[in-house]
């Protein structure tokens, strides 16, 4: 099996002018919530935490981060489970590898997939120099 080079860049690191970009989802789901008149109590009732907590999330915005999001490419799981698919194993194969079922398998494969087609969008928008 040939050594894959997508595992050998594991993060890059992208700018954008978008300053709720460093956020995570959550933190922009309550700002938005927040920003929309949408008291504390039903906010916390939308996503299943306490007033209190989401009063935290909303100070933690504020907090400085260290730098920009780090982009996830595919974990060495999703990329040995990719390799063995590419070899042609069957799910259930792959799976007794794992100790796990054909089901999970296959979630990670679709995960590999997911990552590998952002990390190929990200790269396609860095060689172009377009800013989303």
């Amino acid at each position: 099996m040939d050594a894959d080079p997508v595992g050998s860049k594991q993060i890059a690191y992208h700018h954008s002018e978008d300053p709720m970009e460093h956020l995570r989802p959550l933190e922009r789901r309550v700002l938005a919530m927040r920003d929309g008149g949408i008291k504390i109590e039903e906010i916390g009732r939308r996503i299943n935490k306490s007033p209190e907590r989401v009063e935290s999330i909303i100070e933690w915005t504020s907090v400085p981060r260290s730098g920009l999001p780090a982009r996830r490419t595919p974990s060495s799981k999703e990329l040995r489970v990719m390799a063995l698919l590419d070899a042609g194993e069957s799910h259930q194969e792959v799976g007794e590898r794992l100790n796990r079922g054909p089901e999970y398998v296959r979630q990670i494969e679709g995960i590999a997939h997911y990552r590998m087609a952002i990390d190929l969008l990200e790269a396609r928008r860095l060689d172009s120099g377009s800013v989303i």
